[in-house]
């Protein structure tokens, strides 16, 4: 191989990881803490009332008394006992996000919101 062919492979190889590098540097997902059944036993408290669009990681944290479980963007967490904490990354789009608990009765009772996705 000729040194030239060297050096404009060596610029292609450098070119490449600098475009992939940006596309994958900045995709973290945004945290919300979430507390079900406090402070009443049928009530979320999200420690956000909005972000930016994109991956949203949501730490689900029960402390009430019954299990209860989180759904936002059509991803439902599993069953939080009391104690407990389970984690669900969904990727929401701008706009309106409604959230609830899929408990039977417990949305009706209070455990359901709108999280505002910018």
């Amino acid at each position: 191989m000729t040194k030239t062919r060297i050096v404009l492979l060596l610029s292609v190889a450098v070119a490449l990881l600098l475009w992939a590098v940006p596309a994958t540097a900045g995709t973290r997902a945004t945290v919300v803490t979430v507390t079900a059944g406090k402070p009443s036993e049928f009530k979320f408290t999200l420690s956000r009332s909005s972000v930016p669009h994109g991956a949203v990681t949501f730490k689900i944290k029960n402390a009430g008394t019954v299990p209860h479980n989180f759904k936002i963007g059509g991803k439902t967490s599993p069953m939080v006992n009391p104690g407990a904490t389970k984690t669900i990354t969904v990727t929401l789009k701008a706009g309106k996000a409604p959230y609830l608990c899929t408990v039977p009765g417990h949305a009706a009772a209070g455990m359901k919101g709108v999280l505002t996705v910018k």
